[in-house]
């Protein structure tokens, strides 16, 4: 059994603009890129947890419908907040604050936000308190959740992982599963 995270549709957000916890809408998929989706889930699926931004609840909506399952809102699986530097193109940042975050990815808060320490920890909480041992679960999330995650795990490069807008990717809580 598994939990396997889905990353939001592609940000309908101008490219170079930090979006974090902004609740910015997503690109609709067509019904064959959702199907593609649906027929990569496992059958099994027994819940639909996803993060309270519409980015995630819009695709999390179509697939809850198409299992005929509840969705769970859950806000440990947000991405995180930017604080002010939501809505701002990352080139409008100030040099000194992008440096400062540079310095201390996991500690730094720059930006009056949330820390990505702080974020991790949220997200090790959901993690602790969802039980995927005997069930499949389907989180639709954020890439900064899925790395969090991961890092919390204790992945080697967790903070630098890549995965696709609607994409999946199966988590296992120890690397070397």
């Amino acid at each position: 059994m598994a939990l396997i995270f889905l990353r939001h549709a592609e940000p309908l957000v101008e490219a170079g603009v930090c979006y974090g916890q902004s609740d910015v809408g997503a690109r609709h998929l067509s019904k064959q890129d959702l199907d593609a989706v649906v027929r990569g889930l496992p059958a099994t699926l027994t819940a639909i947890d996803t993060s309270p931004l519409s980015r995630c609840t819009q695709l999390a909506e179509l697939i809850a419908d198409r299992f005929k399952l509840p969705l769970r809102i859950d806000p440990r699986l947000r991405e995180i907040d930017f604080g002010r530097w939501e809505m701002t193109p990352w080139d409008d940042i100030p040099r000194d604050e992008i440096d400062a975050w540079a310095a201390d990815v996991t500690g730094a808060n720059p930006h009056g936000g949330e820390t990505v320490r702080e974020m991790t920890e949220r997200v090790k909480s959901y993690l602790e308190n969802t039980s995927f041992e005997n069930s499949d679960i389907l989180a639709v999330t954020h890439m900064g959740v899925v790395r969090c995650a991961h890092a919390s795990a204790g992945y080697d490069g967790a903070l630098e992982m890549k995965l696709g807008y609607a994409q999946t990717m199966k988590f296992n809580q120890r690397p070397d599963e």
